[in-house]
């Protein structure tokens, strides 16, 4: 699976150790920056890996910043793109079956590096139920314009 890495400095260490993760279980990992630790301004990356989401080039993204939410709204803003400010395992697997969740946002300051792993693991294992929340999900795509791009099993 192809998946888009981006973060500010806050979220540095975590997309780090995430992207290792990721590599390291056969995805391919398009790492969209933060390239260091140095103070940066987390829109832009949260943008750009959403647009690959968005534009078909990324199957999903994660994301980090101080709290995940920065990036979480920033990704949202991006028409086609649903993502969710994971706190643990459990929630984005529901984000996933119900609402065909195609970005993760991590926070960078409150979450280990394992738990991190969990909850991306999580992420990318769960399959979008359909059916009765693929409707929901199409209305959600109806508000911001997207086609919803992903079918049900995904």
């Amino acid at each position: 699976m192809v998946i888009a890495v981006g973060s500010d400095h806050a979220g540095y260490h975590l997309k780090e150790h995430v992207k290792d993760v990721l590599r390291a279980a056969g995805h391919e990992v398009v790492d969209v920056g933060t390239p260091t630790p140095d103070s940066v301004d987390y829109p832009a990356f949260a943008e750009q890996a959403a647009r690959m989401v968005a534009g078909g080039q990324a199957e999903r993204a994660v994301l980090a910043c101080g709290s995940g939410v920065g990036v979480a709204i920033v990704a949202n803003k991006v028409p086609g793109v649903r993502a969710v400010n994971a706190h643990d395992p459990s929630e984005v697997e529901m984000a996933r079956r119900h609402n065909d969740a195609n970005a993760v946002t991590l926070s960078g300051a409150r979450l280990a590096p394992a738990d991190a792993d969990a909850i991306v693991e999580r992420f990318l294992r769960t399959a979008f139920e359909g059916g009765r929340h693929a409707r929901r999900v199409s209305q959600i795509a109806e508000l911001d314009g997207s086609a919803v791009q992903s079918a049900a099993g995904c």
